[in-house]
């Protein structure tokens, strides 16, 4: 079934469709997603739903996703006072992600990493913060033509990469469940498979680094932090890393 991009209050957001690009509803709802393929389902009343002019989108444009729970739906859910499917044990275990909830070591390197892309394949860039003790670092990278899951691995990536201490402990934040999926929980990946699989080589070196899921749109400021820098990148079609401090003069 289609996709076309509808405005939600706002917020541009993919929307189910029929092959003419008229909104889907099935009992009185539109399935929609604010990202492609982070792995959360929304649904929105179609009265609530502005399609934007264009062809509809193919069907995976968007990949699987579960639906929300209401705890989860913070700043996302629309005023429509619309309701998704309720998620149970699994979904409970994964609002971490499914990963480790270990402690997060003393010392640690804390990071968030988000990726963005207008279109899917389309511009994609990755924002990343990145606190360790009193530096913080930011990334701001323009990608070129990708897609919104390359976007977010990469960013991922490059966090691993700013930390060359294999042993220091380290905990990343992303909003992506494709991401924690073919990291964390042994998913299959069926594309981007060099990325992931060197993602996943790195990973076996750092035993100390934690991946942990954290509600995109929800209001916290590390996640909205790298999210403003990935569209900044795909906007400006610029890369910039800021650390403050700067690294000493040698």
């Amino acid at each position: 079934m289609p996709w076309v991009r509808a405005r939600l209050r706002g917020q541009v957001v993919y929307a189910r469709s029929d092959a003419a690009g008229a909104l889907h509803a099935e009992n009185g709802r539109v399935e929609i997603r604010y990202k492609p393929n982070d792995g959360r389902r929304y649904e929105a009343r179609p009265d609530n739903l502005e399609v934007v002019a264009g062809a509809p989108l193919p069907d995976d444009t968007c990949g699987p996703a579960e639906a929300v729970r209401k705890a989860e739906k913070g700043a996302a859910a629309e005023a429509g006072g619309g309701t998704a499917t309720g998620r149970t044990g699994s979904a409970r275990r994964g609002a971490s992600g499914g990963v480790s909830s270990a402690p997060i070591p003393e010392g640690a390197v804390t990071a968030y990493a988000d990726g963005a892309c207008s279109g899917n394949p389309g511009p994609a860039g990755l924002g990343v913060t990145m606190k360790d003790g009193d530096r913080t670092v930011e990334l701001s990278e323009y990608l070129g033509v990708g897609t919104n899951n390359i976007a977010e691995l990469t960013a991922i990536l490059r966090v691993l990469q700013e930390v060359t201490d294999a042993a220091r402990g380290m905990v990343i934040y992303t909003d992506s469940q494709y991401s924690i999926g073919v990291l964390q929980k042994g998913w299959k990946a069926k594309a981007n498979v060099e990325l992931v699989d060197e993602l996943r080589r790195t990973l076996k070196t750092r035993t100390n680094t934690q991946i942990r899921y954290v509600p995109g749109h929800s209001g916290h400021a590390g996640n909205e932090r790298a999210d403003e820098l990935a569209r900044e990148a795909v906007r400006t079609r610029k890369s910039r890393r800021f650390e403050q401090p700067p690294p000493a003069a040698q």
